[in-house]
């Protein structure tokens, strides 16, 4: 099995982190929490004045500086308009730091908690935030940054996984059935939705994205940014039976249109959406199988059980992308 992702991090030693940050002129007292982060190495690194912050380390060659600096103007943006995001910090007036050989960025640290998301207040409160930061991304399309549509999550994961020799050869020929099957099936929901305005997004809007305080949600974690239509950061927030989808969609959806108007074609994008994400997780997995934090967290990743739980999933996926939209 191939891995297209080189590692780049083992010269990231604690050492080398508090260096970093010295050289972008903070004085550190010379502790220091890795965070929870796959894709990126995320510290939380604290000041000789008392204060912390949080130190983004870029994964190699997943974004062009340009598209870094394109989420990051995003970002600042709509702290401009006092949307509760959390922005990388100015530094000697840039955001994005170049120091021995990593690109990184700096964060004030921002407490909170899981919102209680099944709770309608919550989501309205969510639904008015959500609204007022797409309302600022519907002003523009990113240019650095590549379009959430079936070719990049969808074709460039399948081709991704065959490719590399992922599949176990007796399961290639039924997985790649599914797979063309539940692409066919999202192009046809594509269809039905029409031509949806495409707006930047935050991405990967799920609760652990989203940090909970007594003034409201902040929106952590643009990493994954994109431009795309709207429903995909609303349709993660969304769990249960249809019922209870359809109630917490509606809870969004009062305090979204205070802000936005939400285009009731895009309902059909959820399952599709979903589908496409579930492609995208897997060749995720597989382009960073390089680095020793995935094998550690995803052990049962290219089983034979695996690969017979996806093409599983997938079945489930056509099914429901026949059906009439859930929510």
């Amino acid at each position: 099995m191939n891995a297209p992702t080189p590692l780049t991090y083992a010269d990231l030693s604690p050492d080398s982190v508090l260096d970093a940050i010295d050289s972008l002129g903070l004085r550190c007292d010379g502790t220091l929490l890795q965070l929870n982060s796959y894709e990126n190495r995320v510290f939380q690194v604290g000041l000789e004045d008392g204060s912390q912050r949080i130190a983004k380390f870029y994964r190699p060659g997943r974004w062009s500086d340009a598209a870094i600096l394109e989420e990051h103007a995003f970002t600042l943006e709509l702290a401009e308009r006092e949307v509760p995001v959390v922005p990388p910090l100015l530094l000697g007036g840039r955001t994005l730091h170049a120091v021995a050989g990593h690109r990184l960025a700096l964060f004030a640290r921002q407490g909170g908690r899981t919102p209680e998301i099944e709770q309608d207040e919550t989501l309205e409160w969510l639904g008015r935030s959500l609204g007022r930061l797409h309302a600022v991304g519907a002003a523009r399309v990113y240019q650095a940054r590549p379009t959430l549509d079936v070719q990049t999550f969808g074709v460039a994961s399948r081709d991704l996984l065959l490719d590399g020799g992922w599949l176990p050869e007796d399961l290639r020929a039924a997985w790649l059935a599914v797979v063309d099957q539940a692409l066919d099936a999202v192009r046809q929901a594509y269809a039905r939705a029409g031509d949806v305005a495409l707006i930047r997004l935050h991405g990967d809007c799920h609760p652990g994205n989203l940090l909970w305080t007594d003034e409201g949600p902040h929106f952590v974690d643009f990493d994954d940014s994109r431009s795309g239509p709207a429903i995909q950061d609303l349709w993660m927030l969304l769990s249960g039976d249809e019922a209870d989808m359809r109630r917490q969609f509606a809870a969004l959806l009062r305090g979204y249109e205070m802000f936005r108007e939400f285009d009731d074609r895009e309902k059909h994008l959820v399952e599709a959406l979903r589908t496409l994400r579930l492609l995208h997780h897997s060749a995720w997995i597989a382009s960073r199988w390089s680095d020793p934090a995935f094998p550690a967290a995803f052990p049962w990743f290219g089983s034979v059980r695996c690969w017979q739980d996806r093409i599983l999933e997938l079945r489930e996926q056509v099914a429901l992308l026949q059906e009439p939209p859930r929510i």
